[in-house]
């Protein structure tokens, strides 16, 4: 294929639209890479490449209004005439052309959607973040497919993102991914007129702060509200005495009602051990385990773990939940001195005795790895 006449090298790509590409090409990977592998001590980092990625299409929406002249949504943004005609062969677009464009918004749209549904899923199914004292878990578990869908659905847009830009190099006979590096193209005769704009960083800097203080007001103020569903947080004075002698005293929250029950009615083999206790104990520690059982929270736990354990002997460890959590970890962990036994929770989960088993707080003792 012959070149085509050029006039002369022009900026297309100023250096806040190649910054915010190639940021969000590497924070979409790193969210899609670490939301796939399903590791809950991973789980930060996600949650911190999601909110990367969405923060930098905010700045970019911004940057549409105030920015270069390629920047500006004016300059790319187009009804379905611009569409067809440039499906047509139309005139060439130094910046986005108009079907590029379609998948500049379609991305912007879906990312935003990403971060939004993903923080819903924290709130109601980690109990954190700006969603939490308004959402429940059986709402965000209903998000959590959204959630999903919406990943697969930004995989499949990059995936086209990718064979246009191969096809629009092609044929428009220049390297578009090489220009989105160096900012610049070869301008050409006939090229489609573009209408000059002159940027404005003071003007996008202003609303870009605007922006993260309004994000950082909201995400404070929520999280200075109560948050429902929250298990019993200070265990029973009574109960955590009892117990605690031979093992973590567990909070009510992991066991439905009718477990504990059962468990108080067989002291006399509790897991293979004698545990029996006063009358007054039995009756004091039943009832207060029965009135803040698994029924009352409304944390991941609560409603996984409690809901599968519902007959004798309700050993938590012998669960497929439970193992399925912790399939990956050797069994030299739960035997080191450090841990003692699978039961031992608290060894791991710094928030174990609050029941809240946030997956903030898993920190495997470094004695145990070695």
């Amino acid at each position: 294929m012959s070149l085509p006449a050029t006039t002369a090298r022009t900026r297309v790509w100023d250096g806040f639209v190649r910054v915010f590409h190639w940021s969000l090409v590497l924070s979409v990977m790193l969210a899609t890479a670490t939301g796939f592998l399903l590791e809950s001590r991973i789980l930060l980092i996600h949650i911190s490449a999601g909110l990367a990625a969405a923060a930098l299409i905010l700045a970019r929406i911004v940057w549409g209004f105030s920015g270069t002249t390629h920047a500006r949504f004016a300059d790319f943004v187009h009804g379905p005439k611009a569409i067809v005609e440039h499906l047509k062969g139309g005139n060439r677009h130094l910046g986005h052309n108009p079907l590029g464009a379609l998948m500049v918004l379609a991305l912007m749209t879906l990312v935003l959607a990403l971060a939004a549904t993903g923080l819903v899923v924290l709130g109601g199914v980690d109990k954190t973040g700006p969603f939490a004292p308004l959402v429940s878990y059986a709402q965000a578990s209903g998000v959590l497919g959204l959630h999903e869908v919406l990943a697969f659905g930004v995989l499949a847009l990059i995936g086209l993102h990718l064979v246009g830009v191969v096809f629009e190099s092609h044929r428009s006979n220049e390297n578009l991914t090489l220009s989105m590096v160096t900012g610049h193209k070869d301008s050409r005769p006939g090229d489609h007129a573009s209408r000059p704009h002159a940027a404005r960083p003071l003007l996008a800097v202003v609303a870009i702060g605007t922006l993260g203080a309004l994000a950082w007001g909201v995400t404070a103020s929520q999280a200075a509200r109560p948050v429902p569903g929250l298990p019993v947080a200070a265990l029973d004075g009574t109960y955590k005495s009892a117990c605690s002698e031979c093992h973590i005293a567990y909070n009510p929250s992991i066991l439905p009602a009718t477990a504990w029950q059962g468990i108080m009615a067989g002291l006399k083999d509790h897991f293979g051990e004698n545990a029996t206790i006063s009358a007054a104990e039995v009756e004091t520690i039943t009832a207060w385990l029965t009135v803040n059982a698994a029924e009352t929270a409304d944390t991941k736990v609560a409603h996984r773990l409690a809901a599968r354990i519902t007959e004798e002997p309700f050993a938590i460890t012998d669960s497929r939940y439970w193992k399925r959590l912790h399939q990956e970890i050797p069994d030299a962990v739960f035997t080191s001195r450090a841990v003692g036994a699978r039961s031992n929770c608290a060894a791991c989960h710094g928030d174990a005795e609050q029941g809240r088993f946030s997956p903030f707080a898993i920190d495997l003792p470094e004695e145990s790895l070695k």
